[in-house]
């Protein structure tokens, strides 16, 4: 049985050559020291593409752009460092269902290597996959080199995280943190948002959530509820506190019962330690937990995620704004179609009624509709009209299901902000949505 070679990181760096793919883990999985020591061999290489999704650390290789000749950067999901160094000119989006990233990428090319985090060996020689499965384990067999970095310090996970040392060629020993968020504390919005929500989720509902102030807030507000399930792409501290409050427990589901379903978990040191040798959580594949087909199968499944703009159609752009790449589609369509495939199923879409932006021309910020008649010219639809279900600001919640264009414009300008409903029922007999004043 082939063992691997326990090898310090200058190693792995000298087996990269000129044109090599490589690909690391998601998010808190990682490689942290692999990332901020690529751009030593910026010197002896040129177009090294790394593919990443939502990264944490930031690599000087990227956000450099005196090395932007020598290293490339795809991506799955945009961060803030990601954003700020697109720029350079040498990073770039790919577009995907989460549940298809893995699969589709290796339907175009396959890496030369894949570096992840994970857990030591332990006594039968398996590691754990630690914190993320979303693409990682397809990676491994398909690349031409494993390497991955072990860690005391991650979480030993369970689902199907487990892969045998025999499937890997090299091992780095490490010792830094996983990387952490914090639980947000929602805002007064936020609140009135997740309050809106939470009403309609009943118990013994499975639920998908995401990140951010919106789906904390109905976290929080989910207390009081009874018998809740869990099947969602991202396992979040709100969730764990629900757990252990006794309001999730996993015993109504219809598929997988009583297991907390995820492919990636991200949040606070406690929820590290929570997962950490907790079978009731599972961490599965991106391209199993994340079909549609099968969120389907989870009877009352509901679906929580949010968006950046919404034209009067329902079109939703949650991932760009106008051309400008600001996220990733992620799981949201996968999820909000999965749980209306499911018996009872429901799928909301939720966000503020405006933002302040910049007035390109005086420079000041002001206030602007999400709700608009048209979406911001190149902006990515990351979910169709065709899929929308729910959809909630702080003035209020519509359901869109089953209706048309006509009805849908006079629902999402009730819920837009008030000192904007006026010219937006002007906009929509403009564009011909409606044909009088209501």
């Amino acid at each position: 049985m082939k063992q691997p070679r326990y090898v310090q990181l200058e190693e792995i760096l000298n087996l990269i050559q000129p044109n090599f793919d490589i690909v690391v883990g998601m998010a808190a999985a990682e490689p942290q020291m692999f990332m901020t020591h690529l751009h030593t061999i910026a010197d002896r290489v040129k177009n090294v593409t790394v593919t990443n999704c939502l990264p944490f650390v930031n690599g000087e290789f990227y956000m450099n752009e005196k090395y932007k000749t020598s290293f490339f950067l795809d991506t799955w999901f945009y961060s803030g460092t990601l954003r700020k160094a697109h720029s350079h000119g040498n990073i770039s989006f790919i577009p995907n269902h989460l549940h298809f990233a893995g699969k589709k990428r290796l339907d175009y090319k396959k890496p030369d290597l894949f570096i992840g985090a994970a857990t030591p060996p332990d006594k039968n020689g398996f590691i754990s996959l630690s914190l993320s499965n979303v693409y990682e384990k397809e990676m491994i067999v398909a690349a031409s080199i494993v390497a991955i970095e072990i860690n005391p310090n991650f979480p030993r996970t369970f689902g199907d995280m487990e892969v045998h040392i025999s499937d890997i060629d090299y091992l780095i020993e490490t010792s830094y943190e996983a990387p952490t968020i914090p639980n947000a504390e929602p805002n007064e919005k936020d609140t009135l948002i997740g309050n809106l929500i939470a009403s309609e989720i009943h118990d013994g509902d499975t639920i998908q959530l995401g990140i951010g102030g919106i789906p904390n807030a109905v976290s929080k507000a989910l207390f009081g509820k009874k018998d809740l399930g869990i099947h969602t792409e991202m396992f979040t501290s709100g969730m764990m506190d629900l757990i252990k409050a006794g309001v999730i427990n996993g015993k109504k589901k219809s598929l997988l019962p009583g297991k907390h379903v995820c492919c990636f978990a991200l949040g606070t040191k406690e929820l590290y330690e929570f997962i950490d040798d907790n079978p009731s959580v599972m961490i599965l594949n991106g391209g199993y937990v994340n079909d549609p087909a099968i969120i389907g199968l989870n009877d009352n499944q509901v679906s929580i995620n949010s968006t950046i703009e919404i034209d009067l159609t329902g079109q939703c752009a949650s991932e760009s704004i106008g051309t400008q790449q600001f996220s990733g589609t992620g799981g949201q369509s996968d999820t909000a179609v999965g749980a209306q495939n499911a018996k009872n199923g429901r799928s909301f879409m939720a966000l503020y009624s405006t933002a302040w932006v910049r007035n390109p021309e005086t420079l000041e910020k002001e206030e602007v509709s999400k709700i608009v008649v048209m979406l911001k010219p190149g902006a990515a639809v990351s979910l169709s009209r065709n899929d929308v279900d729910f959809v909630a600001t702080e003035y209020g919640m519509v359901s869109l299901r089953g209706t048309n264009i006509r009805e849908r414009a006079k629902k999402l300008i009730s819920i837009a902000h008030p000192k904007f409903r006026q010219e937006l029922t002007r906009q929509a007999i403009e564009a011909g949505y409606l044909h009088e004043l209501f």
